[in-house]
């Protein structure tokens, strides 16, 4: 089976539709042409649109990648530590969750939750994924990682081969995987963007190596790349929807996982949050993806949002879509979709402007130090900080001052306007904190995201910079109770983790944007104290 696709509710302007059939959109994507998306994009296209080969040309891949796992396996090396970033981990995050096949994936800076993944050393071999090879997440955890082995007996050369490398052609990262005698390189195709990258070296060595079999993704997607070049596709059916959308007023897409069963998708939403967050959050303009919980999960029926049921159908009386289908169709799929969708947009959907400010603002802060900073008020664990005018006449000394503070941010998204929770925290010991995202929805008629950090920032982060500025944010930072040294840096996992907390802050208030910062002085208390003033 292919991709099937289902609309439920949702006016389609028909001027939408016969647009892009007079326009002959389907072919001329299919044959690579980049000027679609008009005159000032055709540079950036020209050179992106390599993830449409992908379902032929990562088939070279297999062989090899079975090979390099017997070899790994051989060895008693079947424990998998995947570190990257956006579109280096979200995609084999996908992939491995759906099969059912473990795999540790560190896209974070919290230094509790690298230290987690630093365990079972014996059987751990590392992929260290980047394509532009200078990430900073990434080197820090390569150094942490050749450091540990080091620490745990391995000379140099055992080490180096504790390694697989995934990298653009010519990047600093396929240079230092030379130098440090990595066990295999793999050189991804450097016409397709990261986001765009989910069918190549990028998503399928770390998932095959964990021990997917990613020949059937590639499969499913060849199957639906047949049907590309015809109008009335699925894949150009889900883009005039999610085009369609924005043209009427639903500028935020729902996503929900809608699949029953063993062979449900699981977490899709999180990988299709990039997907469409930094293709065509931008311009003043874009699609908010909101990850649900659920398919009635608050935010579910939002006035404002297309309700996207992945694996599963439309819902009757919502404005909906479903998209059914296997992973790699999927994949395919809403590649595409978001393609065909920007273009209704009048966007570049290969682009992403806005992404280097808050990289630019960590290693400035990196360099001259953490912003000394005193909170406006101490609740129990909280220590409550804002700007963009949020804290104004809330009565911080009140004995419900948590609860003053969350409805102001709340009473401060404007129209139309959306709530996004930004938790540098650890993903798997402070957990919980994911739950604030449907507690926070259930306060308002606006639409509430939820992104772990420094994670969201290859992902949303585009979005918030660059989408239309109507958003208001909730960052929540942690104390560490043990830091970890980045070796060979001059600063730590836990300085990091903060600078970029602070330079996200600082890339916000230079947009004046509504911001309650919350840093907790004690993290499982203070996410209690959260979720409890939230009722």
């Amino acid at each position: 089976m292919t991709l099937q696709f289902s609309c439920s509710g949702l006016d389609v302007p028909e001027n939408v539709r016969t647009q892009l059939a007079d326009d002959d959109v389907a072919a001329r994507l299919v044959a690579k042409d980049a000027t679609l998306w008009g005159p000032e994009a055709e540079s950036e296209a020209s050179i992106r649109l390599g993830w449409l080969d992908l379902p032929a040309s990562s088939r070279e891949l297999v062989p090899r990648l079975a090979a390099l796992r017997a070899e790994l396996a051989g060895e008693g090396l079947d424990r998998v530590v995947l570190a990257g970033m956006g579109g280096s981990s979200l995609a084999p995050e996908v992939i491995c969750r759906t099969a059912g096949v473990p795999l540790v994936v560190l896209d974070t800076t919290d230094p509790g939750q690298v230290a987690a993944a630093m365990t079972d050393l014996d059987r751990t071999v590392v992929v260290v994924s980047s394509k532009s090879g200078g990430t900073i997440e990434t080197d820090s955890h390569r150094r942490a990682f050749l450091a540990a082995f080091a620490e745990a007996g391995l000379d140099e050369e055992q080490a180096g081969r504790r390694f697989v490398v995934v990298t653009d052609p010519g990047s600093p990262l396929a240079d230092t995987a030379a130098a440090m005698g990595a066990r295999a390189v793999f050189l991804a195709d450097p016409n397709v963007g990261g986001r765009y990258s989910a069918l190549s070296a990028f998503g399928l060595v770390p998932a095959a190596l964990a021990g997917v079999d990613v020949e059937p993704l590639l499969d499913r997607a060849a199957e639906l790349a047949e049907q590309l070049a015809e109008q009335g596709n699925p894949a150009l059916e889900l883009g005039i929807a999610l085009g369609a959308g924005f043209r009427t007023g639903r500028d935020k897409v729902a996503l929900a996982d809608g699949g029953t069963g063993s062979g449900r998708i699981e977490g899709f939403g999180d990988w299709a949050e990039q997907l469409i967050a930094e293709s065509t959050g931008k311009e003043g303009r874009g699609l908010l993806p909101v990850v649900l919980e659920s398919v009635d999960a608050p935010g579910s029926a939002a006035h404002d949002a297309l309700l996207a049921v992945v694996d599963g159908d439309p819902v009757e009386g919502r404005p909906s879509v479903g998209v059914s289908g296997p992973l790699g169709a999927q994949f395919l799929g809403w590649e595409y979709a978001t393609a065909v969708a920007g273009r209704i947009l009048g966007i570049d959907p290969f682009d992403q402007p806005n992404v280097t400010e808050s990289k630019e603002n960590t290693a400035r802060i990196l360099d001259a130090g953490l912003p000394d900073e005193q909170p406006a008020a101490t609740i129990g664990a909280v220590e409550v900080y804002g700007s963009g005018g949020v804290l104004d006449g809330v009565d911080l000394s009140s004995h419900d001052g948590l609860r003053l503070v969350l409805d102001a941010l709340l009473a401060a998204v404007p129209p139309r306007g959306y709530l996004a929770v930004m938790a540098y925290l650890d993903r798997q010991a402070d957990a919980r904190a994911g739950e604030l995202r449907a507690a926070l929805a259930r306060r308002t008629e606006h639409a509430v995201t939820f992104g772990w950090g420094p994670r969201f920032l290859h992902s949303t982060g585009q979005y918030h910079k660059g989408g239309p500025q109507v958003g208001a944010f909730l960052q929540l930072t942690g104390a560490t109770a043990t830091d970890l040294p980045v070796p060979d840096r001059p600063f730590s996992f836990a300085t990091l983790q903060a600078a970029q907390a602070a330079g996200d802050r600082q890339a916000l208030a230079d947009r004046q944007r509504p911001l309650l910062h919350l840093h907790l002085t004690d993290r499982a208390a203070g996410i209690d104290q959260v979720l409890g003033a939230l009722g």
